[in-house]
């Protein structure tokens, strides 16, 4: 099941804290990565299905800097077939004391067309990372070599990230705060579901900021606000 444009769209407008609420009322309570931080909190939102590197411990005898030559090394190769539109997700065992990846790698997945990359690991080169057009979510900065503490060995399988489990295809979404994970069979709903909270979220900062108690207007149990909303949504045509 691929994405739908239009539910990218939507995507793309709200917050990952509205998700993690449309989320919850699905029974969804373990969707956020945990520990997991935009490296520059400007960028513009992250929407793309997941494509999936796993790695393990390393082991001395094995990872040795030669390991690279191989031109079907995985994390080379995640690199390279990571869909344009997609989010490279990393799962490093939440331990960053060596790097997932660094800048060279970061920019080639930019020049791809890849929508994104997130770790729960560390980046190198993480200042230079924070300066290019793709978003980038990582633990901390990390400058050790990824062969120091990782051994990359799966692609495009079912991984744990910052403590929540990722399948290929689903729905990744990044903004100022970190990321989400949506379900790829729930992205329409959940989708619409964040748009029509939004509306309503930005009806009732407006009230707020005017002075309004929240009682009965958040959440709205009195008629007189729920009348409230549906004529200020035809005035603003949310």
């Amino acid at each position: 099941m691929s994405l739908n444009s239009e539910t990218r769209k939507k995507l793309l407008k709200v917050s990952t804290a509205t998700l993690c609420t449309a989320l919850f009322k699905k029974g969804l309570r373990n969707q956020f990565i945990q520990d997991v931080h935009p490296l520059n909190p400007n960028q513009a939102n992250m929407v793309g299905e997941a494509y999936t590197l796993r790695y393990i411990p390393a082991r001395e005898d094995l990872n040795t800097i030669e390991v690279f030559k191989n031109p079907r090394h995985p994390q080379r190769l995640a690199i390279e077939e990571c869909p344009a539109g997609s989010v490279l997700v990393i799962d490093s065992r939440k331990n960053a004391r060596a790097a997932s990846a660094g800048s060279i790698l970061v920019t080639r997945l930019m020049k791809r067309g890849v929508a994104g990359i997130v770790t729960d690991g560390g980046f190198r080169d993480s200042p230079e990372i924070a300066q290019l057009a793709i978003p980038a979510y990582h633990q901390r900065p990390s400058a050790p070599t990824n062969l120091t503490v990782h051994c990359a060995l799966d692609i495009n399988v079912p991984i744990g990230c910052g403590d929540v489990a990722v399948y290929p295809g689903d729905i990744m979404v990044g903004d100022g705060e970190g990321v989400v994970v949506i379900p790829a069979h729930l992205a329409d709903e959940i989708g619409n579901e964040a748009v029509e909270m939004t509306a309503f979220e930005d009806f009732v900062s407006e009230k707020v900021l005017a002075g309004q108690s929240i009682i009965g207007l958040y959440p709205p149990t009195d008629e007189a606000n729920i009348l409230a909303f549906q004529q200020w949504r035809a005035t603003h045509q949310r």
